[in-house]
Protein backbone atom coordinates (compact mmCIF):
# COMPACT_ATOMS: atom_id res chain seq x y z
CA UNK A 1 0.00 0.00 0.00
CA UNK A 2 2.83 2.36 0.81
CA UNK A 3 4.79 4.04 -1.93
CA UNK A 4 8.39 5.10 -1.72
CA UNK A 5 8.44 8.73 -0.75
CA UNK A 6 11.16 11.28 -0.40
CA UNK A 7 12.57 11.42 3.08
CA UNK A 8 14.66 14.24 4.47
CA UNK A 9 17.96 13.31 6.06
CA UNK A 10 17.08 14.96 9.35
CA UNK A 11 15.43 12.50 11.72
CA UNK A 12 14.17 15.06 14.19
CA UNK A 13 11.64 16.58 11.80
CA UNK A 14 9.01 14.23 10.32
CA UNK A 15 7.76 15.06 6.86
CA UNK A 16 4.29 16.50 6.59
CA UNK A 17 1.19 15.61 4.70
CA UNK A 18 -0.28 18.40 2.64
CA UNK A 19 -4.04 17.75 2.90
CA UNK A 20 -6.08 19.05 5.76
CA UNK A 21 -7.61 15.96 5.61
CA UNK A 22 -19.60 9.14 15.16
CA UNK A 23 -18.18 7.61 18.06
CA UNK A 24 -18.33 3.83 17.88
CA UNK A 25 -16.31 2.82 20.99
CA UNK A 26 -14.78 -0.63 20.91
CA UNK A 27 -13.38 -2.39 23.93
CA UNK A 28 -10.29 -4.52 24.06
CA UNK A 29 -12.44 -7.62 24.05
CA UNK A 30 -13.55 -6.76 20.53
CA UNK A 31 -10.07 -6.34 19.07
CA UNK A 32 -9.54 -8.31 15.85
CA UNK A 33 -7.14 -11.22 16.19
CA UNK A 34 -4.56 -9.80 13.81
CA UNK A 35 -4.35 -6.55 15.82
CA UNK A 36 -4.73 -8.06 19.29
CA UNK A 37 -2.11 -10.75 18.79
CA UNK A 38 0.58 -8.17 19.47
CA UNK A 39 -0.83 -7.54 22.93
CA UNK A 40 -0.35 -11.07 24.23
CA UNK A 41 2.50 -11.53 26.61
CA UNK A 42 3.24 -7.79 26.78
CA UNK A 43 3.00 -5.45 29.71
CA UNK A 44 0.18 -2.89 29.80
CA UNK A 45 0.51 0.62 28.46
CA UNK A 46 3.51 2.47 29.82
CA UNK A 47 3.50 5.13 32.48
CA UNK A 48 4.29 7.86 30.00
CA UNK A 49 2.27 8.36 26.84
CA UNK A 50 5.37 8.16 24.67
CA UNK A 51 7.89 5.64 23.46
CA UNK A 52 11.01 5.80 25.65
CA UNK A 53 14.55 5.29 24.52
CA UNK A 54 15.52 1.60 24.45
CA UNK A 55 16.87 0.29 27.76
CA UNK A 56 18.59 -2.97 28.59
CA UNK A 57 15.40 -4.82 27.73
CA UNK A 58 14.47 -4.81 24.09
CA UNK A 59 11.25 -3.03 23.17
CA UNK A 60 9.46 -5.02 20.51
CA UNK A 61 7.66 -2.17 18.79
CA UNK A 62 10.87 -0.18 18.32
CA UNK A 63 12.31 -2.80 16.00
CA UNK A 64 11.23 -2.59 12.40
CA UNK A 65 10.48 -5.78 10.62
CA UNK A 66 11.36 -6.16 6.93
CA UNK A 67 7.67 -5.73 6.20
CA UNK A 68 7.62 -2.27 7.80
CA UNK A 69 11.07 -1.22 6.65
CA UNK A 70 10.82 1.70 4.24
CA UNK A 71 13.26 1.58 1.35
CA UNK A 72 13.98 4.87 -0.36
CA UNK A 73 14.58 3.80 -3.93
CA UNK A 74 15.08 7.35 -5.13
CA UNK A 75 18.26 7.66 -3.10
CA UNK A 76 19.49 4.14 -3.74
CA UNK A 77 21.74 5.35 -6.57
CA UNK A 78 23.58 8.42 -7.74
CA UNK A 79 21.79 11.77 -7.46
CA UNK A 80 20.14 12.98 -10.69
CA UNK A 81 22.34 15.21 -12.83
CA UNK A 82 19.43 17.42 -13.85
CA UNK A 83 17.20 19.55 -11.63
CA UNK A 84 13.82 20.94 -12.60
CA UNK A 85 11.61 23.41 -10.77
CA UNK A 86 7.94 23.41 -11.67
CA UNK A 87 5.25 25.89 -10.66
CA UNK A 88 1.92 24.09 -10.92
CA UNK A 89 -1.08 25.97 -12.23
CA UNK A 90 -4.69 24.95 -12.58
CA UNK A 91 -4.56 24.84 -16.40
CA UNK A 92 -0.90 25.39 -17.31
CA UNK A 93 2.36 24.92 -15.40
CA UNK A 94 5.81 26.43 -15.83
CA UNK A 95 9.06 24.45 -15.49
CA UNK A 96 12.71 25.50 -15.43
CA UNK A 97 15.68 23.11 -15.80
CA UNK A 98 19.30 23.20 -14.63
CA UNK A 99 22.23 20.93 -15.41
CA UNK A 100 24.79 19.61 -12.95
CA UNK A 101 26.80 22.85 -13.09
CA UNK A 102 23.76 25.09 -12.48
CA UNK A 103 23.36 26.23 -16.08
CA UNK A 104 19.93 26.65 -17.58
CA UNK A 105 18.92 23.80 -19.87
CA UNK A 106 15.28 24.45 -20.61
CA UNK A 107 12.34 26.68 -19.69
CA UNK A 108 8.82 26.30 -21.02
CA UNK A 109 5.17 25.85 -20.16
CA UNK A 110 3.09 22.69 -20.18
CA UNK A 111 -0.60 21.92 -19.77
CA UNK A 112 -1.47 20.53 -16.34
CA UNK A 113 -2.85 17.27 -17.72
CA UNK A 114 -1.68 13.67 -17.52
CA UNK A 115 -1.12 13.43 -21.28
CA UNK A 116 0.91 16.65 -21.59
CA UNK A 117 3.08 15.98 -18.53
CA UNK A 118 3.77 12.42 -19.67
CA UNK A 119 4.81 13.67 -23.11
CA UNK A 120 7.25 16.25 -21.72
CA UNK A 121 8.73 14.47 -18.71
CA UNK A 122 8.55 10.96 -20.14
CA UNK A 123 11.29 11.86 -22.66
CA UNK A 124 13.38 13.78 -20.11
CA UNK A 125 16.36 12.02 -18.47
CA UNK A 126 16.00 11.15 -14.81
CA UNK A 127 15.83 14.43 -12.91
CA UNK A 128 15.19 15.89 -9.50
CA UNK A 129 11.89 17.77 -9.83
CA UNK A 130 10.77 20.26 -7.19
CA UNK A 131 7.21 21.53 -7.02
CA UNK A 132 5.10 23.34 -4.46
CA UNK A 133 2.38 21.58 -2.53
CA UNK A 134 -1.11 22.31 -3.82
CA UNK A 135 -4.28 20.87 -5.29
CA UNK A 136 -2.52 19.15 -8.21
CA UNK A 137 0.68 18.14 -6.41
CA UNK A 138 -0.54 14.69 -5.19
CA UNK A 139 -1.35 13.22 -8.59
CA UNK A 140 1.44 15.10 -10.39
CA UNK A 141 4.06 13.81 -7.94
CA UNK A 142 2.81 10.24 -8.34
CA UNK A 143 2.87 10.60 -12.13
CA UNK A 144 6.42 11.97 -12.20
CA UNK A 145 7.64 9.26 -9.83
CA UNK A 146 6.14 6.61 -12.10
CA UNK A 147 8.22 8.12 -14.94
CA UNK A 148 11.39 7.52 -12.90
CA UNK A 149 12.05 11.01 -11.56
CA UNK A 150 12.93 12.06 -8.03
CA UNK A 151 10.16 14.35 -6.81
CA UNK A 152 10.42 16.88 -3.98
CA UNK A 153 7.20 18.51 -2.81
CA UNK A 154 8.04 21.81 -1.12
CA UNK A 155 6.15 23.08 1.91
CA UNK A 156 4.96 26.45 0.63
CA UNK A 157 4.21 27.65 4.15
CA UNK A 158 7.86 27.33 5.14
CA UNK A 159 9.56 28.51 1.94
CA UNK A 160 9.26 32.22 2.63
CA UNK A 161 11.76 33.17 -0.07
CA UNK A 162 9.03 32.29 -2.57
CA UNK A 163 5.80 33.12 -0.78
CA UNK A 164 7.03 36.51 0.53
CA UNK A 165 8.82 37.56 -2.64
CA UNK A 166 7.93 40.98 -4.08
CA UNK A 167 8.61 39.63 -7.56
CA UNK A 168 6.39 36.57 -7.52
CA UNK A 169 5.30 35.00 -10.79
CA UNK A 170 5.28 31.54 -12.37
CA UNK A 171 8.70 31.97 -14.00
CA UNK A 172 10.45 33.18 -10.85
CA UNK A 173 8.82 30.51 -8.70
CA UNK A 174 9.99 27.72 -11.03
CA UNK A 175 13.53 29.14 -11.10
CA UNK A 176 13.74 29.45 -7.32
CA UNK A 177 12.43 25.92 -6.83
CA UNK A 178 15.01 24.53 -9.22
CA UNK A 179 17.96 26.36 -7.64
CA UNK A 180 16.94 25.52 -4.07
CA UNK A 181 16.44 21.85 -4.95
CA UNK A 182 19.83 21.72 -6.68
CA UNK A 183 21.69 23.21 -3.69
CA UNK A 184 19.93 21.45 -0.78
CA UNK A 185 16.45 19.86 -0.80
CA UNK A 186 16.20 20.56 2.94
CA UNK A 187 15.72 24.24 2.09
CA UNK A 188 12.31 23.32 0.65
CA UNK A 189 11.10 21.67 3.88
CA UNK A 190 9.82 18.72 1.84
CA UNK A 191 6.55 17.02 2.65
CA UNK A 192 5.28 13.63 1.54
CA UNK A 193 1.92 12.80 0.02
CA UNK A 194 -0.10 9.84 1.22
CA UNK A 195 -0.86 6.93 -1.06
CA UNK A 196 -3.65 7.11 -3.60
CA UNK A 197 -5.80 4.52 -1.80
CA UNK A 198 -5.49 6.31 1.54
CA UNK A 199 -6.30 9.61 -0.17
CA UNK A 200 -9.50 8.10 -1.58
CA UNK A 201 -10.60 6.88 1.84
CA UNK A 202 -9.74 10.21 3.42
CA UNK A 203 -11.77 11.97 0.71
CA UNK A 204 -14.79 10.00 1.93
CA UNK A 205 -14.22 11.30 5.45
CA UNK A 206 -13.90 14.86 4.12
CA UNK A 207 -17.13 14.49 2.16
CA UNK A 208 -18.92 13.32 5.28
CA UNK A 209 -17.57 16.31 7.17
CA UNK A 210 -18.92 18.66 4.47
CA UNK A 211 -22.38 17.14 4.86
CA UNK A 212 -22.23 17.44 8.65
CA UNK A 213 -21.19 21.09 8.48
CA UNK A 214 -23.87 21.86 5.89
CA UNK A 215 -26.54 20.14 7.95
CA UNK A 216 -25.50 22.09 11.05
CA UNK A 217 -25.76 25.38 9.15
CA UNK A 218 -29.27 24.53 7.89
CA UNK A 219 -30.50 23.46 11.33
CA UNK A 220 -29.14 26.65 12.93
CA UNK A 221 -30.93 28.69 10.28
CA UNK A 222 -34.25 26.97 10.97
CA UNK A 223 -33.88 27.41 14.74
CA UNK A 224 -33.00 31.09 14.34
CA UNK A 225 -36.01 31.85 12.14
CA UNK A 226 -38.32 29.97 14.51
CA UNK A 227 -37.16 32.18 17.39
CA UNK A 228 -38.20 35.27 15.44
CA UNK A 229 -41.81 34.01 15.79
CA UNK A 230 -41.46 33.32 19.50
CA UNK A 231 -41.15 29.55 19.05
CA UNK A 232 -38.39 27.14 19.98
CA UNK A 233 -37.91 23.78 18.35
CA UNK A 234 -36.73 22.09 21.52
CA UNK A 235 -33.57 20.19 22.34
CA UNK A 236 -32.89 17.10 20.27
CA UNK A 237 -30.11 15.57 18.24
CA UNK A 238 -29.47 16.63 14.65
CA UNK A 239 -30.42 13.13 13.46
CA UNK A 240 -33.91 13.72 14.89
CA UNK A 241 -34.53 16.98 13.02
CA UNK A 242 -37.52 16.34 10.75
CA UNK A 243 -40.40 18.26 9.20
CA UNK A 244 -42.68 17.12 12.04
CA UNK A 245 -40.75 19.37 14.44
CA UNK A 246 -42.40 22.40 12.79
CA UNK A 247 -45.94 21.52 13.86
CA UNK A 248 -46.11 24.31 16.47
CA UNK A 249 -45.13 27.02 13.99
CA UNK A 250 -47.61 29.04 11.91
CA UNK A 251 -48.56 27.52 8.57
CA UNK A 252 -46.67 30.21 6.69
CA UNK A 253 -43.44 29.35 8.49
CA UNK A 254 -44.02 25.64 8.00
CA UNK A 255 -44.27 26.21 4.26
CA UNK A 256 -41.05 28.27 4.31
CA UNK A 257 -38.93 26.02 6.53
CA UNK A 258 -40.35 22.62 5.57
CA UNK A 259 -38.26 22.22 2.38
CA UNK A 260 -35.12 23.05 4.36
CA UNK A 261 -35.79 20.26 6.85
CA UNK A 262 -36.52 17.87 3.99
CA UNK A 263 -33.00 18.53 2.74
CA UNK A 264 -31.73 18.02 6.30
CA UNK A 265 -33.37 14.58 6.39
CA UNK A 266 -31.74 13.64 3.09
CA UNK A 267 -28.34 14.79 4.35
CA UNK A 268 -28.79 12.72 7.51
CA UNK A 269 -29.44 9.61 5.43
CA UNK A 270 -26.30 10.23 3.38
CA UNK A 271 -24.26 10.76 6.54
CA UNK A 272 -25.45 7.41 7.89
CA UNK A 273 -24.50 5.77 4.59
CA UNK A 274 -21.01 7.23 4.91
CA UNK A 275 -20.81 5.90 8.48
CA UNK A 276 -21.59 2.38 7.29
CA UNK A 277 -19.01 2.57 4.50
CA UNK A 278 -16.34 3.93 6.83
CA UNK A 279 -17.08 1.24 9.41
CA UNK A 280 -16.60 -1.42 6.75
CA UNK A 281 -13.37 0.18 5.52
CA UNK A 282 -11.98 0.39 9.05
CA UNK A 283 -12.88 -3.22 9.82
CA UNK A 284 -11.52 -4.76 6.61
CA UNK A 285 -8.59 -2.56 5.58
CA UNK A 286 -7.43 -0.83 8.78
CA UNK A 287 -7.85 -3.28 11.70
CA UNK A 288 -5.36 -1.23 13.71
CA UNK A 289 -8.14 1.30 14.33
CA UNK A 290 -9.54 -1.11 16.94
CA UNK A 291 -6.39 -0.56 19.01
CA UNK A 292 -7.06 3.18 19.08
CA UNK A 293 -10.74 2.82 19.94
CA UNK A 294 -9.83 1.40 23.34
CA UNK A 295 -9.63 4.98 24.63
CA UNK A 296 -12.88 6.55 25.79
CA UNK A 297 -13.68 9.48 23.50
CA UNK A 298 -12.03 7.89 20.45
CA UNK A 299 -14.50 6.37 18.03
CA UNK A 300 -14.21 5.03 14.53
CA UNK A 301 -14.10 8.46 12.91
CA UNK A 302 -11.16 9.73 14.99
CA UNK A 303 -9.29 6.42 14.79
CA UNK A 304 -9.67 6.04 11.02
CA UNK A 305 -8.80 9.68 10.31
CA UNK A 306 -5.72 9.34 12.53
CA UNK A 307 -4.52 6.20 10.74
CA UNK A 308 -5.14 7.61 7.26
CA UNK A 309 -3.45 10.93 8.03
CA UNK A 310 -0.28 9.45 9.52
CA UNK A 311 -0.42 6.31 7.31
CA UNK A 312 3.08 5.18 8.32
CA UNK A 313 3.59 5.33 12.12
CA UNK A 314 7.27 4.38 11.80
CA UNK A 315 8.08 7.78 10.30
CA UNK A 316 8.23 9.12 13.85
CA UNK A 317 11.24 8.32 16.00
CA UNK A 318 9.19 8.94 19.15
CA UNK A 319 5.48 9.09 19.86
CA UNK A 320 6.05 12.59 21.25
CA UNK A 321 6.86 13.81 17.73
CA UNK A 322 3.23 13.39 16.67
CA UNK A 323 2.03 16.33 18.78
CA UNK A 324 4.22 18.94 17.02
CA UNK A 325 3.50 17.25 13.68
CA UNK A 326 -0.20 17.99 14.14
CA UNK A 327 0.41 21.57 15.27
CA UNK A 328 -0.41 20.97 18.94
CA UNK A 329 2.77 22.44 20.42
CA UNK A 330 3.17 26.12 21.43
CA UNK A 331 5.03 28.50 19.18
CA UNK A 332 8.42 29.69 20.38
CA UNK A 333 9.85 33.18 20.00
CA UNK A 334 12.39 33.41 22.78
CA UNK A 335 15.18 35.95 22.98
CA UNK A 336 17.40 36.28 26.03
CA UNK A 337 15.20 36.57 29.12
CA UNK A 338 12.08 37.07 27.04
CA UNK A 339 10.03 33.86 26.87
CA UNK A 340 6.47 34.81 25.91
CA UNK A 341 3.67 32.25 26.01
CA UNK A 342 2.29 31.87 22.50
CA UNK A 343 -0.53 29.92 20.92
CA UNK A 344 -0.06 26.54 19.23
CA UNK A 345 1.45 26.39 15.75
CA UNK A 346 -1.64 24.88 14.08
CA UNK A 347 0.55 23.17 11.52
CA UNK A 348 -0.30 19.87 9.91
CA UNK A 349 -3.75 18.43 9.34
CA UNK A 350 -6.46 20.82 10.48
CA UNK A 351 -9.35 18.33 10.42
CA UNK A 352 -7.56 15.69 12.49
CA UNK A 353 -6.51 18.35 14.99
CA UNK A 354 -10.17 19.40 15.29
CA UNK A 355 -11.23 15.80 15.91
CA UNK A 356 -8.57 15.36 18.60
CA UNK A 357 -9.81 18.51 20.33
CA UNK A 358 -13.35 17.11 20.25
CA UNK A 359 -12.02 13.90 21.78
CA UNK A 360 -10.27 15.93 24.48
CA UNK A 361 -13.54 17.71 25.32
CA UNK A 362 -15.20 14.32 25.80
CA UNK A 363 -12.37 13.02 27.98
CA UNK A 364 -12.61 16.07 30.26
CA UNK A 365 -16.41 15.96 30.47
CA UNK A 366 -18.28 14.66 33.51
CA UNK A 367 -19.81 11.77 31.55
CA UNK A 368 -16.46 10.23 30.61
CA UNK A 369 -14.86 7.51 32.80
CA UNK A 370 -12.01 8.23 35.19
CA UNK A 371 -8.58 7.95 33.52
CA UNK A 372 -5.03 9.16 34.09
CA UNK A 373 -5.40 11.46 31.09
CA UNK A 374 -8.58 13.00 32.51
CA UNK A 375 -7.00 13.58 35.92
CA UNK A 376 -3.98 15.22 34.30
CA UNK A 377 -6.20 17.51 32.25
CA UNK A 378 -8.36 18.54 35.21
CA UNK A 379 -5.22 19.33 37.20
CA UNK A 380 -3.93 21.47 34.33
CA UNK A 381 -7.27 23.31 34.15
CA UNK A 382 -6.68 24.49 37.73
CA UNK A 383 -9.51 26.66 39.08
CA UNK A 384 -11.59 26.19 35.95
CA UNK A 385 -10.96 29.58 34.37
CA UNK A 386 -11.61 30.03 30.68
CA UNK A 387 -7.90 30.22 29.88
CA UNK A 388 -7.15 27.21 32.06
CA UNK A 389 -9.84 25.12 30.35
CA UNK A 390 -8.49 25.95 26.91
CA UNK A 391 -4.97 25.05 28.00
CA UNK A 392 -6.24 21.76 29.41
CA UNK A 393 -8.14 20.84 26.23
CA UNK A 394 -5.12 21.47 24.01
CA UNK A 395 -2.83 19.61 26.41
CA UNK A 396 -5.13 16.59 26.53
CA UNK A 397 -5.47 16.64 22.73
CA UNK A 398 -1.70 16.59 22.38
CA UNK A 399 -1.29 13.73 24.87
CA UNK A 400 -4.13 11.90 23.14
CA UNK A 401 -2.29 12.09 19.81
CA UNK A 402 0.85 10.73 21.49
CA UNK A 403 -1.04 7.93 23.23
CA UNK A 404 -2.79 6.88 20.02
CA UNK A 405 0.55 6.55 18.25
CA UNK A 406 2.00 4.51 21.10
CA UNK A 407 -0.92 2.09 21.09
CA UNK A 408 -0.67 1.81 17.32
CA UNK A 409 3.02 0.87 17.16
CA UNK A 410 3.03 -1.27 20.31
CA UNK A 411 -0.31 -3.05 20.05
CA UNK A 412 -0.67 -2.89 23.83
CA UNK A 413 -3.83 -3.10 25.89
CA UNK A 414 -4.82 0.32 27.21
CA UNK A 415 -5.16 0.66 30.99
CA UNK A 416 -6.99 3.90 31.82
CA UNK A 417 -5.60 4.18 35.38
CA UNK A 418 -2.14 2.71 34.85
CA UNK A 419 -0.28 5.58 36.54
CA UNK A 420 -2.71 5.80 39.46
CA UNK A 421 -2.46 2.08 40.14
CA UNK A 422 1.34 2.19 39.95
CA UNK A 423 1.42 5.08 42.43
CA UNK A 424 -0.92 3.24 44.80
CA UNK A 425 1.24 0.12 44.69
CA UNK A 426 4.37 2.16 45.33
CA UNK A 427 2.70 3.81 48.32
CA UNK A 428 1.63 0.44 49.73
CA UNK A 429 5.15 -0.96 49.42
CA UNK A 430 6.60 2.13 51.11
CA UNK A 431 4.15 1.82 53.99
CA UNK A 432 5.02 -1.87 54.45
CA UNK A 433 8.74 -1.11 54.49
CA UNK A 434 8.29 1.56 57.16
CA UNK A 435 6.06 -0.67 59.31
Amino acid sequence: MHECFYRANRKDRPLRWDEKAGSLPTGCGKLPSEAHSKCKGKEPVMKKNSIPAPTGKKVRHRKRSPKNQVVNRRYSGAAPKHTVGMDLGDKTSRYFGLDQDGNQTREAGVATTTKALTTVFGKMPRSRIALEVGTHSPWVSRLLESLGHEVIVANARRVRVISDSNRKNDKMDARLLARLARVDPELLYPIRHRGERAQQHLAMIRSRAVLVDGRTALINSVRGQAKSFGERLGKFDADQMRVEKLEKLPEGMQAALGPVLEIVEQMTKKIHEYDKQLAEIGRTEYPETALLEQISGVGLLIALTYVLTLEDPWRFGRSRDVGPYLGLRPKQKESGESKPQLSITKEGDEYLRRLLVQGAHHILSTRSPDTDLKRWGLTLAGNGSKKGKKRAVIGVARKLAVLLHHLWVSGEVYEPLRQNQAAAQAGTQTAKSLA
